[in-house]
């Protein structure tokens, strides 16, 4: 394993563990700046905050910093109600491999979608089979797209308990499996996005992330599962703060080949977004040095 202990240059901060600070929402610009200022060379940003601070500016802020992506949040959310749907999904996950294209990101995240209209509460239907299928037929037309571009996608699985609304790729076999079908010859352009708080649980996690090696592990994520967890989208822990074995599962992430960054991304509604930028950057620091 790496030994992180002496600096951070493979720590990322996605931005949504410091989009809020003390209650009230920041621009990216100055996240970006706090995280550089902290020494911290990669972020990975989300798209609503790039389109409000504007694709060329943020470009240029990186540049200027000299800062790199680790990913983009997110495309995917590829199951819809009717044609029109599924067509708009595909339009705008084009313009998400742009974006990630001009900030020279490592991939796009995939978040797959499920059951549409599960996220406002009012589900169109409850055929996961469906939502499944519409979930592989979506991916496998971006990737057209993407190998045109140059631009990798990420399936990211997500906990079962969001299979609903979120995500119905759920383990890090399914979303390994949906790549050996889509990408059989194992070209770099699709592959996954391991996130500890999604897949920690998982009694095939070691041998599927054996599985994935270099080629498709494409992004590694981690924060903590806090017990109890008051919220199961925004109660993520800070590294150290829960049950994950943070540093078991990098070693086997590791061996698999992946020598990218450790992503932290932390939703957290409660504690984290209630502090100051500083005093999180501070501690992620800390703990990526001491515990991931």
């Amino acid at each position: 394993m790496r030994d992180l202990s002496q600096d951070s240059r493979w720590l990322s901060i996605n931005t949504a563990t410091i989009r809020r600070q003390r209650g009230a929402e920041v621009p990216l610009a100055r996240i970006i700046d706090q995280c550089a200022a902290r020494g911290i060379r990669a972020i990975s940003p989300w798209r609503d905050q790039v389109a409000a601070a504007g694709l060329e500016a943020v470009g240029r802020q990186l540049r200027a910093l000299d800062m790199q992506l680790s990913g983009y949040c997110r495309g995917g959310f590829y199951p819809a109600a009717d044609a029109a749907g599924l067509r708009a999904a595909l339009d705008d996950n084009r313009r998400a491999i742009d974006e990630a294209k001009a900030l020279d990101a490592p991939c796009l995240v995939l978040v797959v979608g499920a059951l549409p209209g599960a996220l406002e509460g009012k589900p169109v239907h409850k055929n996961m089979a469906r939502a499944r299928g519409e979930v592989r037929d979506g991916i496998a037309a971006s990737l057209e797209y993407a190998r045109n571009v140059g631009m990798p996608l990420a399936i990211e699985p997500l906990h079962p308990m969001q299979a609903a609304e979120r995500a119905c790729v759920n383990t890090l076999e399914q979303a390994l499996d949906l790549c050996d079908a889509l990408d059989p010859d194992r070209t770099g352009m699709l592959g996954v996005a391991l996130d500890a708080y999604h897949c920690w649980w998982d009694p095939k996690l070691e041998a599927q992330t054996a599985r994935a090696g270099r080629d498709r592990l494409l992004a590694y994520h981690v924060c903590d599962w806090l017990t109890p967890t008051r919220d199961l989208l925004n109660d993520r822990g800070m590294m150290g703060d829960g049950v994950i074995e943070l540093q078991q599962l990098r070693g086997w992430v590791e061996a698999a080949g992946y020598a990218g960054y450790c992503e932290v991304e932390i939703f957290s509604t409660q504690d984290w977004w209630q502090r100051d930028g500083e005093e999180t950057l501070r501690i992620c620091i800390e703990r990526h040095r001491s515990v991931v």
